[in-house]
């Protein structure tokens, strides 16, 4: 079945000004004045990402995957994810992904196919993230940074993707990434 016709280049929001609200390494959050699509004033919030979201599922020869497991101290508990990070936005997403799995699993992989690319939360933020999926695996040592108390665990990619369906993983990009694996690895 076909998308209904729509003019997708035309924008029904009126921007009036911008302003900085607050601002990290990480975010800038902005507030802008707008007109909105009925024609009245209001404003709007967005979080601005400083960086590419960037999860990777890496996948050995016998099917089994990895998952790290922190705690997130935005939802205060504890979350089991696909290996994931931020690349700089000048940076080749690929250079970014692959120090990424070298630094949360200490994996490296010689095959990396580029299987998605998603916004996590496209109503109040414009980030963009991207999924890889990682063969032909070799294990190194794990290098975390400061900020990062991590746990590994090994287990069958159908096994994590389990854990999507009894929502015992709900991060977008692990649940999204981990679904769209299966789906192109038929299983």
């Amino acid at each position: 079945m076909a998308a209904p016709a729509v003019d997708e280049t035309h924008n029904p929001w009126q921007l009036l000004g911008s302003e900085i609200k607050y601002q990290n390494p990480w975010i800038r959050v902005r507030e802008d004045k707008i007109i909105n699509p009925a024609g009245n004033p209001g404003i709007y919030g967005v979080v601005s990402m400083k960086n590419k979201a960037l999860g990777i599922i890496p996948v050995d020869a016998e099917g089994n995957t990895w998952l790290v497991g922190q705690y997130r101290y935005s939802l205060s508990e504890y979350s089991w994810e696909i290996p994931m990070g931020g690349g700089p936005v000048e940076l080749d997403i690929l250079e970014s992904a692959q120090r990424e799995l070298r630094e949360e699993t200490g994996l490296s992989a010689a095959r990396w196919t580029n299987i998605m690319r998603l916004h996590t939360s496209n109503s109040v933020t414009d980030e963009e993230g991207f999924v890889f999926l990682a063969q032909d695996l070799t294990q190194g040592e794990v290098e975390p940074e400061e900020t990062e108390d991590l746990r590994l665990w090994k287990l069958p990619l159908t096994e994590a993707v389990q854990l999507v369906m009894d929502s015992r993983i709900t991060d977008a990009i692990s649940v999204a990434g981990l679904l769209k694996a299966a789906r192109l690895l038929n299983l």
